[in-house]
C-alpha cells in the first residue's frame, strides 16, 4: 500500500509498540493503517487472529469490505476466514454465541479477522478459545463509556497487540479517570498525532467552510413545531446552494421524533422530489429507508457507497447520530446541522464532508494538480451549514466555529471526558 506521509509514521511507530494511541481527524485515513499493519502481520507464518471493533454495525460492516478490497484472502497461502459478533446481518460467519464462536474459530486454520462492535465486544472476551493477536479499536474513544470499558480493559490484558485510532479523543477526570484515554496503563501512549493543517496542505482532506444561514422564521421553536421550522429552514439552506452541481447531502437530526415528523407532516419530500434529490435516512428508531422503502443496512450502505461515488446523482441523507461517527460516505458535498451536538460528535459530523473528491485524488496522484491547490479541485471544501437567527441556533453557530478553528487553526484534536 502507499501509505501517506502520517499512515507511514504511524504504520512505523506500531511495529515498535504493542499497544497505543493513533489520533489522526477524520478523512486521516485511519482505516489504511490499520490495514496496512494486517497485511504485514498476514505475511506471518503462523495463523493471525485480529478483531476490528467499531462503535456501530454499519461501520463494522463497512470496515470489513475495505479490509476485503485489499484482497487478504489472496494473499497469502494460509487464507483468511472472517467473522462478525454483532446483531447485524451480514453475508459472512455472524454470531453472538461465544460457544458457536470458539467452534468457529477452532475449526479454522487460517488466518482469522473478526469485526465486532463495542456492545458485543464482551462476546468476544467471553469466547476463551479466542486468542488474539491484534486488535484495532476504531473510533476508540467509544470504548471510556461506562458499559463498554470493562471488555476493553479486559480484552487488552491478554491480546499481544492493541491500538487505538481516534479523531477525537476523550479523558477520564475524577471517578471516570480510569476510562479516559489518559490511561496509559490500557491505552498506552500517543503513537502519532497528526494536525489537521498537515493534512489539508497534502491534500489528504479539503477544509471546511462554515456558512451560518440566518432563519427567516422568527416563530419560536418549541416541541410542536420543531418539525415545521425545522423543514422550513432546511428548504432556505438548500435553496442557497450551488444548483450546478449535484449535491449530496448530510443533515443532522435533531432526533427521530422531529425527523419522523419532518417527512410524514410537512411537505419536505414533495420539495426534494420536485428539485430531483432522492432520500435517504436511518435511526435505530426507524432503521435505514430509501426513498421511502425500508432496506437492511447492507443495502442501505452499498446504495450510500454508489450514489456516493456517482457524480450524476444528488440525495439527502438525514441521520439521528448514526453516520456522524467512522462512516465513510463518499462525495458528502454539505452538511447541514439542526441540532446542537455534542463535541466529538460535532467534530465528526464536520469530517463527513471534507474528504477528498476521488476525481481530484486521482488527479494529484497523477500530477495533474498539486497536492492542496484546492482552486483547482472539483470539490475545494466541506460546506458546514446551521441555522441561526434565533438563540438555539446562535449558539450552535458560535459552538461550531469554535470547534473548526481548534481543530483546524490550533491544530489540537477536540477533547471530551467521560
Amino acid at each position: 500500500m502507499q501509505l501517506r506521509p502520517h499512515q507511514t509514521r504511524a504504520f512505523d511507530s506500531m511495529q515498535e509498540n504493542d499497544k497505543g494511541q493513533i489520533i489522526v481527524p477524520t478523512g486521516g485515513g485511519k482505516t489504511y493503517i490499520m490495514i496496512a499493519d494486517t497485511l504485514k502481520r498476514f505475511k506471518l507464518p503462523v495463523a493471525q487472529t485480529t478483531v476490528v471493533v467499531a462503535p456501530r454495525i454499519l461501520l463494522a460492516n463497512q470496515l470489513c469490505a475495505e479490509f476485503l478490497e485489499h484482497n487478504l484472502d489472496g494473499h497469502y497461502n494460509q487464507g483468511v476466514d472472517v467473522a462478525h459478533v454483532h446483531s447485524g446481518e451480514t453475508h459472512h460467519f455472524s454470531t453472538t454465541n461465544q460457544f458457536e464462536l470458539n467452534t468457529w474459530v477452532n475449526n479454522s486454520k487460517k488466518h482469522i479477522l473478526i469485526f465486532t462492535t463495542y456492545h458485543s465486544l464482551q462476546k468476544v472476551v467471553n469466547a476463551v478459545d479466542v486468542e488474539v493477536d491484534t486488535i484495532y479499536f476504531d473510533e476508540a474513544h467509544n470504548g471510556c463509556g461506562r458499559h463498554f470499558h470493562i471488555a476493553l480493559s479486559q480484552i487488552v490484558q491478554y491480546a499481544k497487540r492493541s491500538y487505538f485510532f481516534t479523531a477525537t479523543p476523550r479523558m477520564g477526570r475524577g471517578v471516570s479517570l480510569d476510562r479516559g484515554m489518559n490511561n496509559t496503563a490500557v491505552y498506552g501512549g500517543v503513537l502519532e498525532n497528526v494536525p489537521a493543517q498537515e493534512l489539508i496542505k497534502s491534500g489528504a482532506i479539503v477544509p471546511p467552510k462554515i456558512v451560518p444561514f440566518e432563519t427567516r422564521n422568527s416563530t419560536p421553536r418549541d416541541k410542536y413545531n420543531a418539525h415545521e421550522i425545522d423543514a422550513d429552514n432546511l428548504r432556505d439552506i438548500i435553496d442557497t446552494f450551488d444548483d450546478s452541481q449535484n449535491n449530496k447531502i448530510l443533515v443532522a437530526a435533531p432526533s427521530s421524533r422531529v425527523l419522523g415528523n419532518m417527512l410524514g407532516h410537512t411537505t419536505i419530500l414533495e420539495y426534494f422530489k420536485d428539485n430531483g434529490y432522492d432520500v435517504m435516512h436511518i435511526t435505530s428508531k426507524f432503521g435505514a429507508i430509501i426513498n421511502g422503502t425500508k432496506v437492511g443496512r447492507e443495502e442501505f450502505f452499498d446504495t450510500l457507497t454508489k450514489w456516493g461515488q456517482d457524480d450524476n446523482k444528488r440525495f439527502v441523507i438525514f441521520h439521528y447520530s448514526i453516520l456522524s461517527e467512522g462512516i465513510n460516505v463518499p462525495g458528502l458535498t454539505h452538511t447541514v446541522l439542526l441540532r446542537n451536538l455534542p463535541i466529538i460528535e460535532m467534530a465528526q459530523t464536520i469530517g463527513r464532508v471534507i474528504r477528498v473528491h476521488s476525481d481530484d485524488r486521482k488527479s494529484v496522484a497523477d500530477g495533474l494538480i498539486p497536492a492542496g491547490a484546492f482552486h483547482l479541485y472539483k470539490k475545494q471544501f466541506g460546506q458546514v451549514s446551521v441555522p441561526t437567527g434565533q438563540k438555539r441556533g446562535d449558539a450552535i453557530g458560535k459552538r461550531l466555529q469554535n470547534v473548526v478553528n481548534q481543530i483546524f487553526v490550533d491544530g489540537v484534536p477536540p477533547i471530551a471526558y467521560c
